[in-house]
């Protein structure tokens, strides 16, 4: 009898699922309609109780004390060795350098009625320095925009402020460079100094401006140092990253040859980060040109005074003008370090239109040009002093009243009904639900909201700041500007989503829009209250359109940058499952952009709450009018010092509560 031996087949082994680890759902929607909730119910029992509110001329203790510091600190100017040796004699060399450098190039001289150099000294200096440089290209736009100064009317003024802006972007350029070369190399040093830069960066220009009046003053002194404080930061990160940005390998590879870490710096890093440092440069001169109207608050030279001067007298044209000249700089400014940028690059590649023989005989000879430009404008008064008839600045302002008239005669009545639309449904609701509930309940309810937005240190970092805006007395004030920040916030993120979607998925849209938004970034911000002004009238919804117009374009680029992002593969992929472009923008280009859009909330919240204080000089009130009455009125210095610190307070608030939004909305 035969048997078959049956084997039974063994069991397939199982394949490994990959795992799939979910993160725990943070119900942020959830937790958002509880706090809301129980904020309105707290309102509606509570309104009008306790909201901290105290009249505009009031002083408190606080107020009281700085306003004596401010006192002493005068007294001991005449005899105090630190006050009166120290910072007198520092502030009295500044003022003695700006005013040589005027009586030189832009005011008349002692004993003459022009300056030692005149127009056409100064234009051939300027086109000089743009070709050695940057180029052929930059000088002519040098010379052209020079020659402006004068066509418009403004040539000493613009001189002027040419003037303190060079000083203060060289000054920022001998502490920064090397303070971000020792980031670079020292790792403690950038811990210790970053957090300091945040500071600096988050801090409200506005905020600056009662301290170092205190210190300094009015006067070219004080708006040096205004603007170098508001202009460093940029050019230390920038350097510090640049040199970072060395290719490991480069540095290894010069350290195997035996240099020293001088030699390193000096030889390797410096040159190969040449052009990020001079970006750095960049941003620190369009910073410091940001200044120039409100160092104007402090008896700044320059053309600052003449843009005031047509806000406060509501003359769009008058305003407008040297406003127009700002810009001019700003371009000049902008597209000279750039082109040095991009040449010092070329040259590093060997890259060169003209070999060097040759640019030291154009050189040469462009010095001899600029010598004899100084003689005849030194001896000759033509060459001194502009050509009066060459002077359409009067022209143009009375133009631009006629042009503003016929526009704002003709729309102004559907600028009306947006103004009301905005500020009935939307300014006046949000600023009786912050203003006016009371403080015990809108503090909770701020702590709340950063604790589910963005965790343990937002709580921590509001709960700090809310003491800060508690201890110096103006909690209502601050929700009034708090008001005003979060609606021109989310008017420019509904720009920002707009136009970044739209040039985000469309390249032809980029090409016309994104020249728009790099135009609009170059005017300083002091710039966007004239046309608003014009249209709007003076109000807190022209502060509101003015911040609009300075803040959207950063939000615009980060948004259009964040769809840009998205990988092609996944967009592929959706669109071959037939979903529609509403679908592919709502489903997977807005989710996969979520960073870069928490980021660009971030950046035109920072950038609309110091505008929003600049417009406290045209109806915005609150903070931003305070800090602008105390050094305006003698008596209420000490609450526009408290004023500069509760705008700081807001500021890192909601800088560090949008952040936290941003990193976890990364994850």
């Amino acid at each position: 009898m035969s048997s078959t031996l049956t084997v039974a087949p063994a069991p397939a082994a199982k394949e490994e699922q990959p795992r799939i680890v979910e993160a725990p759902k943070r119900h942020t929607g959830l937790k958002l309609l509880v706090v809301l909730a129980v904020w309105a119910v707290g309102y509606f029992l509570f309104h009008d109780r306790d909201t901290l509110a105290r009249p505009f001329v009031q002083l408190n203790g606080l107020d009281r004390w700085f306003n004596h510091i401010r006192d002493v600190i005068q007294a001991a100017g005449q005899t105090n060795w630190f006050w009166h040796g120290v910072v007198g004699n520092f502030s009295d060399f500044v003022n003695s350098v700006i005013g040589w450098l005027q009586q030189l190039f832009s005011q008349p001289a002692a004993g003459r009625p022009v300056p030692q150099v005149g127009w056409l000294g100064v234009l051939a200096i300027l086109g000089w320095i743009a070709y050695a440089m940057a180029g052929l290209r930059s000088a002519i736009l040098v010379l052209v925009g020079t020659l402006l100064f004068g066509v418009l009317g403004y040539w000493g003024d613009s001189v002027d402020m040419l003037i303190v802006t060079l000083l203060s972007v060289l000054v920022s350029m001998a502490v920064g460079i090397p303070v971000g070369i020792a980031m670079a190399r020292r790792r403690w040093v950038s811990t210790v100094v970053t957090p300091i830069l945040d500071a600096m960066q988050t801090m409200p220009s506005f905020a600056y401006i009662p301290f170092f009046f205190v210190v300094f003053g009015p006067g070219a002194t004080c708006a040096i140092m205004l603007t170098v404080v508001y202009s460093i930061p940029p050019l230390v990160r920038i350097t510090e990253h640049g040199l970072r940005s060395v290719a490991a390998g480069t540095v290894e590879a010069a350290g195997s040859l035996g240099v020293t870490r001088g030699q390193l710096l000096r030889k390797v890093q410096l040159p190969m980060a040449r052009r990020t440092i001079v970006l750095g440069i960049n941003q620190c001169s369009l910073a410091a040109l940001a200044m120039a109207v409100i160092a104007a608050l402090i008896n700044g030279p320059g053309l600052g005074p003449d843009v005031l001067a047509g806000l406060t007298n509501l003359d769009v044209g008058q305003g407008a003008v040297p406003g127009l000249l700002i810009v001019v700089v700003a371009i000049m400014l902008d597209r000279t370090t750039t082109a040095a940028s991009e040449r010092s690059e070329q040259h590093s590649r060997g890259e060169r239109r003209m070999s060097r023989r040759a640019n030291r005989i154009v050189l040469g000879a462009g010095l001899v040009v600029v010598a004899a430009a100084i003689y005849f404008s030194h001896f000759y008064i033509q060459a001194a002093q502009f050509p009066s008839a060459l002077d359409v600045g009067s022209q143009l302002a009375d133009g631009i009243n006629q042009v503003t008239n016929t526009v704002v005669n003709a729309i102004d009545t559907l600028t009306l009904a947006f103004k009301n639309v905005i500020s009935y449904g939307f300014l006046n609701p949000l600023q009786g639900l912050l203003a006016d509930t009371p403080w015990w309940l809108m503090a909770p309810v701020l702590l709340a909201i950063s604790w589910v937005l963005g965790g343990l240190r937002p709580l921590l970092i509001t709960l700090v700041c809310e003491g800060v805006i508690f201890g110096v007395g103006l909690w209502n004030d601050t929700m009034i500007t708090l008001t005003t920040t979060v609606v021109a916030t989310v008017l420019v993120m509904i720009v920002a989503l707009v136009l970044g979607v739209w040039t985000g998925r469309s390249r032809r849209a980029d090409a016309v829009i994104r020249p728009i938004l790099d135009g609009f970034q170059t005017i300083p911000p002091f710039v966007y209250l004239v046309p608003a002004l014009a249209l709007f009238g003076a109000s807190r919804f022209t502060a509101i359109v003015a911040a609009l117009a300075y803040a959207a374009p950063i939000s615009v680029k980060l948004v259009a940058d964040g769809i840009r992002g998205v990988s092609p593969a996944t967009v592929e992929a959706a669109r071959a499952s037939g979903i529609t472009s509403w679908q592919m923008i709502r489903k997977v280009q807005l989710p996969m952009s979520r960073s870069s859009i928490a980021l660009a909330a971030n950046q035109g919240l920072l950038y609309v709450l110091s505008m929003v204080v600049i417009g406290g000089m045209v109806g915005a009130g609150s903070l931003g009018y305070i800090v602008y009455s105390g050094f305006t009125q003698y008596n209420l210095l000490g609450k526009g010092l408290a004023a500069g610190i509760a705008l700081t307070a807001l500021g890192i608030l909601l800088d560090r509560s949008a952040r936290a939004v941003a990193d976890r909305s990364g994850t």
